[in-house]
């Protein structure tokens, strides 16, 4: 009996035929994922739509289902109530507008046309640009916005702070925010308690303490959460934001000379 060797070209082809069944097997099960389809279509129009953004790793995200907005304390949030996730993001359209931006400034009008600015405290000169300031006395970080508007006024730089007290965060709020308004020089006695001043013996007055309870009905009408909290050029600057705060300036510079 004779056996009939296999030629070198049928032997490869024999070889070769596993992997590519292997191969195919695999290709087959990714285009029945619909997950995995679902995600190439995506990374498709992500590139198609944003032809400027440069990625390199992309996946499914672990939020699910539907998104919905929500403003908390003059800032846009979005809840995925499936997942369970809550997400502090800025949202683009195709054209590069920032579409959380410009809801943040929506809900911003809105609250300033509920605000009497009278019954501020204006620290600053007059004419210079305006913002309104949710502060606490205790806040560090309202301290440190202190600083900031201080070194810009020694720049050159001076703004007029509409100051509204938030005294419902430090239990000593409250007594030195009165104590600012009972005193007779409000904006020196705002700036000592704000430079870590420890006065022996805060100051009541009824004037004060009426102040302070209006500046929290203030506070709790405009849902102010957390401080500092600016309203500037009718923008919503939620904390202690360098860069958005210089933005500000700078905006304002720019139109100071351009009407010059």
């Amino acid at each position: 009996m004779r056996i009939r060797k296999l030629g070198p070209k049928i032997g490869a082809a024999a070889l070769a035929l596993p992997l590519i069944l292997a191969a195919q097997s695999a290709a087959s099960a990714q285009q029945a994922d619909p997950l995995a389809a679902a995600a190439r279509e995506a990374e498709s129009e992500l590139r198609q739509t944003f032809t400027n953004l440069q990625f390199e790793d992309f996946g499914p995200a672990p939020v699910k289902g539907p998104i919905y907005q929500a403003s908390a304390g003059g800032r846009i949030i979005y809840y995925a109530p499936e997942s369970e996730h809550l997400l502090f993001a800025e949202v683009y359209d195709r054209n590069g507008q920032n579409l959380t931006a410009l809801a943040q400034n929506s809900t911003a009008a809105r609250k300033l046309a509920a605000i009497d600015t009278s019954k501020a405290l204006a620290i600053g000169p007059e004419g210079a640009p305006v913002v309104l300031e949710f502060t606490d006395p205790d806040c560090p970080y309202c301290r440190a916005l202190d600083r900031f508007w201080a070194a810009k006024a020694a720049e050159g730089k001076p703004v007029r702070r509409l100051i509204f007290f938030v005294s419902g965060i430090h239990p000593e709020a409250a007594a030195k925010a009165e104590h600012v308004h009972c005193s007779p020089d409000k904006e020196a006695a705002f700036k000592a308690i704000y430079a870590g001043a420890a006065p022996a013996q805060l100051r009541k007055c009824a004037e004060g303490k009426a102040r302070v309870e209006a500046d929290a009905g203030v506070v709790r009408s405009v849902a102010i959460t957390g401080t500092p909290t600016l309203i500037a050029e009718g923008k919503i600057i939620s904390g202690f934001r360098q860069a958005e705060i210089e933005e500000f300036l700078a905006g304002t510079k720019a139109l100071a000379n351009a009407g010059r």
